[in-house]
């Protein structure tokens, strides 16, 4: 046996366990970091070649592991911006420089760009939400943006399409007379039923049309429909205005079936939507908004319109913001109005353990833990967003103070193995002496 070897053992073994002892103390610290993944220390030996009756000590080397697919305790806060995963995923951020990063740390807050940032200064990314859902790049972060709110604070959003139902009085008595009918936009137009609808143009100015709805014939009705501000007196005729030079009048006509009241679906099936085509706003190709229509009913009932509903928005400044549970990020606007700006993507990889930490809980992929999947939230594996909560460290102080008592008399242990090894080669040198 070596004593110069027994005494490097022993200084091995009093550096494993000093590492211990420092992936403990960064638990410890971090014990309230959000999103914070414990670290721990592994240990395997290093055994040295021994003949036969010469023992020769080898020693230890130390592993550091990450507990990072274990999930930690949610939270809940009074921030709307800060969000939580339960289950599999990891938001995607960037730093100042645009490099992305993997990160479970979510208390996000408005900067003063309006970019949601989290507290160790990482930007949150996110797909932007055009006028279809956004598709995510699963084998990349191509097509992802940082998540701003003031690029929204003033814009405005035409109307498309909404829907608008009603029940017109099967009682009703009929308007035979063509010039009569309100789709001839004559004086003597006979009015039996109106309501009006509100949408926006592509400047996020509000527009009424009003709609009239008249009995043409046994289960048959005219439904027209024409631009408010072109009436003349409130009524008819409708004609073209210095600031609405171009008419609005459409006209479609519905179909009932007398079994059940509802639109015809069976040939000749009626139509069951009207568009309207409005070009007074300047804008190319003329705005075009689609009413649905599908829900009307006949009943013997007095006229009674449903609740008329139509996208856009007129400008207004945003006043919240709202994150789903499926990652889906919407402006609450001044006036009441919604928007889908972006979606949050969530990220993970097949060995989730093995990801490569940095500073502010981020993390990097490596060869070891995989190629990186993109998806959305409650897709796939990937976990649910909590608005309002943040993840906690997975911590556990009991146990940290145990592995650090433990720590401290295995060094203990180590350090009287040296000292009685250098013990030892004081009594060699006596003897020479």
């Amino acid at each position: 046996m070596s004593i110069f070897g027994t005494m490097k053992t022993s200084v091995s073994g009093m550096n494993a366990q000093a590492n211990r002892l420092g992936t403990v103390g960064d638990n410890i610290a971090n014990s309230s970091t959000v999103g914070y993944k414990r670290s721990s220390t592994a240990f395997s030996s290093l055994v040295l070649p021994s003949t036969q009756g010469s023992y020769s000590s080898g020693g230890v080397e130390t592993n550091v592991r990450y507990s990072i697919a274990e999930q930690g305790g949610i939270q809940y806060t009074t921030s709307n911006t800060d969000l939580a995963i339960q289950g599999e995923g990891f938001f995607i951020v960037s730093d100042l420089n645009g490099s992305p990063y993997l990160t479970r740390a979510g208390a996000f807050q408005k900067d003063s760009n309006g970019y949601l940032v989290n507290t160790a200064g990482y930007q949150l990314m996110g797909y932007p939400y055009g006028s279809n859902p956004p598709a995510a790049v699963v084998n990349g972060f191509n097509g992802l943006e940082a998540i701003n709110i003031n690029d929204f604070g003033l814009v405005s959003s035409p109307s498309s399409q909404g829907s608008f139902p009603a029940n017109l009085d099967k009682r009703a008595d009929p308007v035979t007379v063509a010039a009569n009918l309100p789709g001839a936009n004559n004086a003597t137009a006979v009015i039996g039923n109106k309501s009006s609808l509100t949408a926006y143009d592509h400047a996020g100015g509000k527009v009424l049309y009003d709609f009239y709805y008249t009995k043409t014939g046994t289960n048959t009705w005219e439904v027209a429909v024409y631009r408010q501000d072109q009436s003349t007196n409130g009524g008819f005729p409708y004609a073209a205005t210095a600031d609405a030079p171009t008419l609005v009048q459409q006209k479609v006509t519905l179909t009932f079936d007398p079994n059940t009241n509802k639109l015809k679906t069976t040939a000749p099936a009626s139509a069951n939507s009207i568009t309207i085509t409005d070009q007074n706003d300047g804008a190319t190709p003329a705005q075009t908004i689609t009413i649905d229509m599908s829900d009307m009913t006949q009943f013997s009932s007095d006229f009674t319109p449903g609740k008329g509903i139509i996208d856009g928005n007129a400008p207004s400044p945003i006043t919240d913001v709202e994150i789903g549970g499926d990652g889906l990020v919407t402006a609450v606007y001044q006036d009441g109005g919604r928007r889908p700006i972006y979606q949050v993507a969530l990220a993970t990889v097949p060995a989730i353990d093995k990801l490569k930490p940095q500073n502010g809980n981020a993390y990097l992929p490596t060869n070891d833990s995989g190629v990186v999947t993109i998806g959305f939230p409650q897709s796939g594996a990937f976990g649910q967003v909590y608005s309002g909560a943040l993840e906690s460290s997975n911590v556990d102080i009991a146990s940290e103070l145990t592995e650090m008592i433990e720590s401290q008399r295995v060094y203990t242990a180590n350090s009287k193995v040296f000292q009685t090894g250098s013990d030892l080669m004081d009594v060699l040198i006596n003897l020479k002496r």
